[in-house]
């Protein structure tokens, strides 16, 4: 059986310049990055501003496994698949993070033969983009101790710098950190933290900003520390804005790649869902809308994290009507959510899988509340038997859902048609696109909308911290703002162990902050970390380079 990584390697690769011409880029609204990758310019978005936009599918999941159950597998697929019936489609995805890659999941760039492709490049640095978010949030952090040691006219409370640093890379040491130790030179001793890139709200600020005027506004609302007398100080108020926007000009232009079936595909963006919002850039999102009639974009994890962001923040911030969800549910997925251990997932065991019906029940209803289509995917594995895939088809059906198998990783598009016609169907029906809550409520009853109307609670704790945290956000004019729970990706909860459909629970919410820049406020959950950790055996063990440059062991 051939790795994602040697089935990527021979693959015939159009270069850049004729995928653009496929896409309807013009020569002089491309700025290469080698052969095969390319940014595309602001000339682009000009041209296009005034054509009809296309409509846009999300591609989400129910709760995954660990290993993930193939939604960007299936959303590559998905568009070659409708590629191949004639329609003007083009993809757009997030970018993947080193962390991951290095860590259990592996590479982001889908797998098997249903993949975008130079896969290597792509899921190591690819156009740089994640680092000049890192070099951007840490400038600000820099900037913050720079005003502590350079005398503090602004009356920056030390404990209360609350902007963290950030690395591309899982690193639990850097969870809690101690700065400027010792003093003197070394500047002002206080306590710190690092988060994991994806989470930085300047990832989440790239990937909502319009363009590079609303990015910059976005940037200088950053609060990044309180003074001594409880007013928040803004990267504005350091002059650090400037700077930090210069750092992201390249990085704000979407980067254009290809499939294996040479389909046009936008990569940009990578927040992950469980401790951000989840999605690609808008800037990529609106550009793929101008120029194509069709659109698959996915977002991360379940979809109580990505899709529910997705609709309530992206969707609502940018103006976005989406025309269809897919839901990807693997006979896997449903096992684990059923009680089977990860171990004993390729056996057949239709009992754990009617057991884990659930969670597929409970994530077509929650989707059908925002009034567009449903239509749900079987991401196919080899392991999967006859009779589990026939019983997820009997519930589907008693779902009321249109259903289709997904055989992308093994067949490419060509394993995907039934489910394109499938979506291609729906294109058009529904209701409308409502969002599931109101922002007029207070940032506390919108929490509680979103425990009990959509990951089935009885309604929320609110630890002490967390609330004197509403009251002072509500008080400075930010309780109007969407929220962005961040919590597991494994329950309906924010207990991991609490698989299914769990009920009888409350949702913890443990501590409450804005991120001003982003438009939204996080409230974390359980035992959610901003910076994970790697496993006992990272997937970097398994990868190695060769004398002439070639990458081994990437997946």
């Amino acid at each position: 059986m051939k790795t994602d990584l040697e089935i990527a390697r021979e693959a015939k690769m159009l270069p850049i310049d004729a995928i653009a011409e496929k896409a309807g880029f013009l020569p002089g609204e491309t700025e290469h990055y080698g052969r095969y990758k390319a940014k595309i310019s602001n000339d682009a978005f000009t041209r296009l501003a005034d054509r009809p936009d296309g409509k846009l599918v999300l591609v989400t999941a129910v709760n995954p496994t660990p290993a993930g159950e193939g939604k960007t597998t299936t959303t590559i697929g998905l568009g070659d698949a409708i590629a191949s019936l004639g329609e003007n489609i083009m993809i757009a995805i997030r970018e993947p993070s080193l962390g991951p890659v290095f860590g259990v999941k592996g590479g982001a760039a889908g797998g098997g033969y249903s993949q975008v492709i130079p896969m290597e490049d792509i899921n190591l640095h690819f156009t740089g983009d994640i680092h000049a978010i890192t070099a951007a949030n840490n400038l600000l952090c820099a900037m913050v101790d720079n005003h502590l040691f350079q005398g503090n006219v602004l009356g920056i409370d030390p404990e209360r710098v609350v902007f963290p640093r950030a690395l591309d890379m899982n690193d639990r040491a850097l969870r809690s950190v101690t700065l400027g130790v010792g003093g003197g030179k070394n500047g002002v001793e206080h306590h710190g933290a690092f988060l994991i890139t994806a989470a930085s709200e300047i990832m989440a600020i790239l990937c909502l900003a319009e363009d590079m005027a609303d990015l910059k506004r976005r940037l200088g609302r950053i609060i990044c520390a309180y003074t001594y007398e409880g007013k928040p100080v803004t990267a504005s108020d350091l002059k650090a804005d400037g700077a930090m926007a210069a750092l992201l000009r390249e990085a704000m232009q979407p980067n254009l790649v290809q499939t294996l079936a040479q389909t046009p595909t936008l990569v940009h963006g990578g927040p992950f869902a469980n401790i951000a919002h989840g999605c690609n850039t808008v800037r990529a999102t609106k550009l793929a809308l101008k120029a194509a009639d069709i659109v698959i974009t996915e977002a991360g994890f379940g979809a109580d994290l990505g899709a529910e962001k997705f609709f309530d923040i992206k969707c609502r911030t940018a103006g976005l009507k989406p025309s269809a969800v897919v839901l990807v549910v693997t006979a896997r997925a449903l096992k684990y959510n059923g009680g089977v251990a990860k171990e004993d997932l390729k056996t057949e065991n239709v009992a754990a899988l009617k057991a884990g019906l659930p969670n597929l029940a409970a994530h077509v209803e929650n989707l059908k509340k925002y009034g567009i289509p449903v239509v749900a995917a079987i991401n196919r594995f080899y392991a999967d038997t006859e009779a589990e895939l026939a019983a997820i088809f009997e519930e589907c059906d008693r779902l009321g859902v249109p259903c289709a198998l997904s055989d992308a990783f093994a067949r490419g598009g060509e394993g995907t048609v039934d489910l394109a016609k499938a979506v291609l169907n729906v294109l058009g029906s529904g209701e409308g696109f409502r969002p599931l809550y109101s922002l007029d409520l207070s940032l506390t009853e919108k929490l509680e909308a979103l425990a009990c109307n959509f990951y089935g609670a009885d309604g929320i704790e609110v630890s002490e911290k967390a609330a004197g945290e509403i009251a002072v956000l509500e008080g400075l004019g930010f309780g109007k703002l969407p929220v962005c729970v961040a919590k597991t990706q494994y329950s309906l909860s924010d207990d991991p162990t609490k698989l299914c459909r769990p009920s009888g629970f409350k949702l913890h919410v443990n501590t409450v902050r804005v991120s001003a820049g982003a438009g939204f406020v996080v409230a974390e959950t359980g035992s959610i970390l901003t910076m994970p950790g790697l496993p006992k055996v990272p997937a970097a063990e398994g990868i190695t380079t060769a004398e002439d440059g070639t990458v081994d062991g990437l997946f």
